[in-house]
């Protein structure tokens, strides 16, 4: 938010996921290191390892609420669940022992068996669900029925559904007259789907590419 504010845009939140904590059973293994794929495993990190167990982080965000949460060895893989396994891969040994991933319900399974298939020990952890909201805010909805919005940034696929579940269909015309800019081909087709003509990519999928493409208020 203020990042885009800071860009001249006047910024409006619309968070489309609650987030449910899970509670992760103590580990009695030892971890060679966790990997985290999203922010929102950070609590679980931090109540199932010490501190001073290397985290990798799937972006920067999520490095930094690693560190913020006093986790002293943080690396970011700057990208996606892709770019993390590059990450892991060259970094790491399989002989070191045991990755702890810690995702969400439904989320990770294919980073775990991408790192499974080249000799890597992990052991999955659920940190936390994300279920779509019950429903907009009031003043999301009335900026969007007086054509207010121009554009809408969406942080992930997960993201794009839950939204559009909140979303009115009253005002699915007015969303999707605005322009989305999105971290992936995924979150592009949902829209698409959805009616939306004007549907940007950034080209790394990350906040920072992600402004990017919104660029600056003229």
């Amino acid at each position: 938010m203020a990042a885009v504010q800071a860009a001249g845009w006047r910024a409006y939140s619309s968070p489309s996921l609650e987030i449910l904590p899970r509670i992760v059973p103590p580990l009695r293994r030892k971890i060679q290191a966790v990997v985290l794929t999203s922010g929102q495993a950070v609590p679980a990190a931090g109540q199932v390892v010490p501190l001073d167990t290397p985290v990798y982080a799937v972006g920067d965000r999520t490095a930094q609420r690693a560190q913020a949460a006093g986790f002293t060895h943080v690396v970011s893989a700057q990208g996606d669940a892709e770019a993390l396994a590059t990450l892991l891969r060259d970094a790491l040994t399989p002989q070191a022992g045991l990755l702890l991933l810690l995702s969400g319900a439904g989320q990770g399974t294919g980073l775990a068996a991408d790192l499974r298939q080249v000799g890597f020990r992990v052991v999955r952890r659920v940190a936390y669900e994300a279920r779509p909201v019950q429903e907009m805010s009031a003043e999301v909805q009335r900026v969007l029925a007086a054509g207010q919005i121009s554009h809408i940034l969406f942080f992930s696929a997960e993201s794009v559904r839950g939204w559009l579940k909140a979303l009115p269909g009253s005002l699915l015309a007015q969303a999707a007259a605005a322009t989305a800019i999105v971290m992936s081909e995924a979150a592009e087709d949902i829209l698409r789907h959805a009616g939306w003509q004007d549907v940007r990519v950034a080209t790394q999928p990350n906040a920072a590419a992600l402004l990017l493409a919104l660029g600056a208020c003229r």
